[in-house]
């Protein structure tokens, strides 16, 4: 495989892995930082603290630049290597 095709199965993937779920820890870490954030665990009803959410938020948004930074750095142009520009000659003896 060369480096572009690569590049997209890795950035694929880590849209599937990490952007997904990322982009859900974001609606829920929101939705409980705003304070509409409940849980139902058989008997036990509450509501999930604003700095949970908060935390959620920012974990969130770190699993959903990560597809970001993958893309970025495998799917980028890489300039071409800087020919010597030195003559073939040798360089003349010091003074």
């Amino acid at each position: 495989m060369d480096r572009k095709t690569t590049g997209i199965l890795l950035t694929g993937g880590s849209a599937l892995l990490c952007g997904c779920p990322g982009l859900f820890l974001c609606l829920f870490g929101g939705l409980s930082a705003a304070g509409a954030g409940t849980y139902d665990l058989g008997t036990d009803v509450g509501q999930i603290s604003s700095g949970a959410g908060i935390a959620l938020l920012c974990l969130g948004i770190l699993l959903t630049l990560i597809p970001l930074g993958v893309g970025y750095f495998s799917l980028r142009n890489r300039p071409a290597a800087v020919a010597s520009t030195a003559p073939d000659e040798p360089l003349p003896p010091p003074r």
